[in-house]
């Protein structure tokens, strides 16, 4: 996996992952990243921008690194016995969703994300791209079967909330002790299966003029109520 563009790369170093291979532009010359590199004891390839657009087919701004697979979390490591909140994404697709959720998890101090395992975007380049390097900030797990990891949470005593079009209003509910907050995939939404062992479906009142709301949208209102009622 490549890990591509200043900020990514910067966020990068700066939690000293393991590099497989760094490559530079020829006239790369952002003096913070050279400066880190050096004390790192790094050894960059220098590639022309020509060689390094072959790497990567987006704007990687002069700077690649390949950092080989990304290693998930077990459910477990997301756990807290107080106040925990976790987001579960039900089959989200969408590259850029995954990266601007994952962004606002890090932001709002959520402890981990958890993706099932098919039929499901990973942590990829563009993610990592998408969210400015936030994902190397947050836990992230994998599950087989997203039924079995909510009921695992439920016997850990976090309350769960699955997001549909139209039930109890997001802000009529209470978010005390362990919250679990499920998105859905950006068609179909939450599954049926999913709802069943949900504690509570909760949704966000929208216009009539407008069919729903962006995934990463929606999800970023309601981890911030749950983090608004918090702070109270």
């Amino acid at each position: 996996m490549l890990v591509y563009g200043k900020n990514s790369c910067l966020e990068y170093l700066k939690n000293k992952k393991k590099i497989k291979s760094l490559y530079l532009d020829r006239n790369f010359n952002d003096k913070n990243i050279i400066s880190l590199v050096e004390r790192l004891n790094l050894k960059p390839h220098f590639y022309t921008k020509y060689e390094l657009d072959e790497l990567a087919k987006e704007n990687h701004q002069g700077i690649i690194i390949d950092v080989g697979e990304y290693e998930y979390y077990d459910l477990d490591d997301l756990i807290k016995e107080d106040n925990g909140f976790i987001v579960i994404l039900d089959h989200l697709e969408d590259t850029h969703n995954f990266g601007a959720i994952i962004r606002t998890c890090v932001a709002a101090g959520v402890d981990g994300i958890v993706i099932p395992k098919d039929r499901s975007v990973g942590v990829n380049s563009t993610v990592l791209k998408t969210s400015v390097g936030s994902a190397l900030n947050i836990k992230i797990a994998m599950v087989t079967n997203l039924s079995q990891a909510i009921k695992y949470l439920k016997d850990k005593n976090y309350w769960v909330y699955a997001t549909d079009m139209s039930h109890t209003k997001y802000t009529d509910v209470s978010y005390d002790g362990n919250v679990c907050l499920i998105i859905g995939n950006e068609g179909k939404g939450v599954s049926e299966l999913v709802k069943k062992s949900s504690d509570y479906i909760i949704s966000i009142p929208i216009s009539k003029k407008v069919d729903s709301l962006n995934a990463s949208v929606a999800a970023a209102i309601i981890i911030y109520e749950v983090v608004r009622q918090r702070s109270l």
